[in-house]
């Protein structure tokens, strides 16, 4: 039997390369003979270069320290993917969670939190003189617009007097001109995320996902709402543009730096050969921290479900909880960590136990 692991991370618990890697042990103590094939999956989100360390042969992690989100140094790393075809010089795989991610702030969600440590990884990798660019844009720590990330490539972002603006969405409202005459410019650049929205208006960056950013007044929100659309202006973005309002703006500030944005999921799976993987596999493996009535739209559960399906193979989901409203129809099995376990607590504090467990525990029933 031939059994696919691809899991996305259980968001702030465990990675997708070492969830895949639980579930794959729990199902050989059952089963040994299996021929068990690990394909840790992302949508953009934390995880995206440990999914491609995972899956591309000969990638290498560059480390480097950046400034996080709130200004405290991170000791992160990029991925150097193995030149190609494609990419002469090499490919950067860089995720936004690990250098200005929400998770590096705390408890704290500071209105000057920021993308610059995104942008220092960035610059660090052009240094290197990669052909090509992946950046994974999940799990923003600000709203900034993305100022901080273009500032550390070389643009500035400047006052009415002329002074540099006040970082994170606190500055936004002050920026009266863009200057980009030293803005590196971009190579090709693939950007994944699975959000939509738009960077401005009731369904923008900072109506929508500003207020787990310190953007819970509704005054507030709207300041930065109006500081987005002047910054679009300056720089010649259209803010209707679909997944420009993500990562507090990120998503839009990469566009008008010349990249293009995708479907984080369909993206890494193309890009880490999901589908040759699935080629004679009996069944594939997925999950996440939470499976939920919203996870049909882009996520990754579904969306392995769809490409299993494709490939004549069922598939089964393994998440930190599963809610009612979730759909499981797509699924020949689906397990819950909390249920194993007993309690959310309980899964949370043990994650790599309970999938191991989840393993074991759906290869009895489906092996």
């Amino acid at each position: 039997m031939r059994v696919v692991f691809a899991p996305d991370s259980f968001k702030g618990t465990i990675t997708a390369a070492d969830a895949a890697q639980a579930l794959a042990e729990g199902w050989a103590q059952v089963a040994p003979d299996a021929e068990l094939v690990l394909r840790p999956m992302a949508d953009g989100g934390e995880g995206t270069v440990a999914a491609f360390a995972a899956a591309v042969p000969g990638a290498e992690r560059m480390p480097l320290t950046v400034d996080g989100p709130a200004g405290v140094p991170v000791e992160t790393s990029w991925l150097l993917l193995p030149a190609s075809a494609d990419a002469p010089a090499g490919t950067a795989v860089i995720d936004l969670a690990s250098t200005s991610g929400i998770e590096l702030l705390g408890e704290l969600r500071p209105r000057d939190a920021d993308s610059t440590g995104f942008g220092q990884a960035i610059a660090a990798a052009l240094d290197h003189g990669v052909s090509r660019l992946i950046l994974g844009i999940g799990s923003s720590a600000s709203t900034d617009g993305g100022t901080g990330m273009l500032r550390a490539l070389g643009a500035r972002f400047l006052t009415a007097d002329g002074a540099d603006a006040a970082r994170g969405a606190r500055g936004l409202a002050s920026i009266v001109r863009a200057d980009l005459t030293a803005l590196r410019p971009a190579p090709e650049t693939l950007v994944l995320s699975d959000v939509t929205n738009p960077l401005i208006g009731p369904r923008g960056a900072a109506e929508v996902f500003g207020p787990q950013k310190g953007l819970t007044d509704a005054a507030d929100r709207a300041l930065a709402d109006a500081g987005l659309a002047a910054l679009a202006q300056l720089l010649g973005l259209d803010p209707s543009t679909p997944g420009a309002g993500a990562a507090g703006g990120v998503g839009g500030a990469l566009v008008a730096w010349g990249a293009r944005l995708l479907p984080g999921a369909g993206e890494v799976a193309r890009l880490i050969g999901l589908a040759d993987a699935l080629t004679g596999a009996d069944l594939v493996v997925t999950g996440e921290g939470s499976y939920d009535g919203q996870s049909g739209d882009g996520k990754v559960p579904s969306f392995v479900a769809s490409v299993a399906a494709d490939a004549g193979a069922r598939a089964a989901v393994v998440a930190g909880r599963i809610t009612d409203d979730a759909d499981t129809g797509l699924f020949a099995g689906s397990l819950s960590l909390t249920e194993l376990a007993g309690s959310s607590a309980s899964a949370l504090a043990e994650p790599a136990r309970w999938l191991r467990e989840a393993g074991a525990e759906l290869a009895r029933r489906l092996a």
